[in-house]
């Protein structure tokens, strides 16, 4: 048992247990009595865990955490790849931050995270230089009407709003109540019931160009039938009438895309000869089209008609751009 693998061991034990002894940690590691002394000061005094000797108890026992650097989890070295990802996620929306209401409240929190990362024998600019995260694109600015929004679908009231389609190239205004906001893509969407339409729809809080947060309460739609109709769509598109997108994809791209999921309901299947088979729910083509499209000659719609129509359209008009 490496020294990674004690480490952790004691802080099971110390956590799982109101009082260990010495000698009953030296059984479960398997190591001498000079080693559990630096493995205990190790966690002591550079884990900052929060333990001490009960002498009257016979052993060790955890204590309650006091000040600001002692921490109660474990450290960045044993953070796993979905850990690592949350916390250097956390650290960067943090870190790009604009000053406002909340940053006396969030500058100690980022502390609170480098400290963290970094309370291994590895310092926290070390842990920052060797691993990353890449954000899809760049961050979008703050939607304008961010705040009115939020507002009301937690005060559960009614919004009237002008919202230009870019799909249509034309505004409406129309009376909707707010269900849920959606983080995207780097975009911001509100899942809403539009009053006009008398069905869900799905707003980009960035095509807003005029609000106001009415006195009349929001209608409540049971969350049964709000997930429902939000996870029928590919991607960000929502709707009741759902299709199935049955795809193959060439051999090449199977090793890439045979390790993705696409959609939670999606079936797929290896062939024989190393190609793959994929099919997915969608309710709008928009975002499927679009990442086809990006896989070229090496996927193919094979079903329904519509849908392969439309992609054979892009790839011929994207190729007629070339010339012959």
């Amino acid at each position: 048992m490496n020294k990674t693998e004690r480490i952790f061991k004691i802080e099971q034990l110390l956590a799982s247990r109101q009082v260990v002894s010495f000698k009953a940690l030296q059984e479960e590691l398997e190591i001498s009595r000079a080693t559990l002394n630096r493995d205990l000061a190790y966690l002591r005094d550079r884990m900052k865990t929060p333990f001490e000797h009960d002498r009257s108890a016979g052993g060790y026992r955890r204590r309650k955490l006091t000040g600001k650097n002692v921490r109660e989890g474990f450290p960045g070295l044993w953070f796993n790849a979905s850990e690592a990802t949350a916390l250097l996620t956390m650290h960067h929306l943090l870190s790009t931050l604009q000053p406002g209401l909340l940053a006396r409240h969030i500058e100690p929190l980022r502390e609170r995270l480098e400290a963290l990362m970094g309370s291994s024998e590895h310092s926290f600019a070390d842990f920052e230089r060797r691993v990353r995260i890449e954000q899809q694109g760049r961050a979008a600015p703050e939607p304008k009407y961010f705040q009115v929004v939020a507002d009301a679908v937690f005060a559960r009231r009614r919004l009237k709003l002008t919202y230009y389609a870019r799909s249509s190239d034309a505004a409406t205004t129309r009376e909707i109540s707010p269900q849920q906001l959606v983080f995207y893509r780097q975009n911001w969407y509100l899942d809403a019931w539009c009053h006009l339409r008398g069905d869900l729809r799905k707003f980009a809080l960035d095509g807003i160009r005029g609000l106001e947060c009415l006195e009349t309460p929001a209608l409540e739609l049971p969350q049964a039938e709000l997930q429902e109709f939000l996870a029928a769509g590919y991607g960000i598109f929502a709707g009741r009438k759902t299709q199935w997108a049955k795809l193959r994809f060439s051999p090449s791209a199977a090793r890439w895309v045979g390790a993705e999921r696409w959609h939670t309901r999606q079936k797929s299947r290896m062939e024989a000869d190393g190609s793959y088979w994929l099919e997915v729910p969608y309710t709008e083509e928009q975002e499927l089209v679009m990442d086809l499209l990006r896989y070229g000659a090496d996927v193919e719609v094979l079903e329904p008609a519509p849908l392969r129509d439309r992609v054979k359209t892009a790839l011929a008009a994207a190729l007629a751009r070339y010339g012959e």
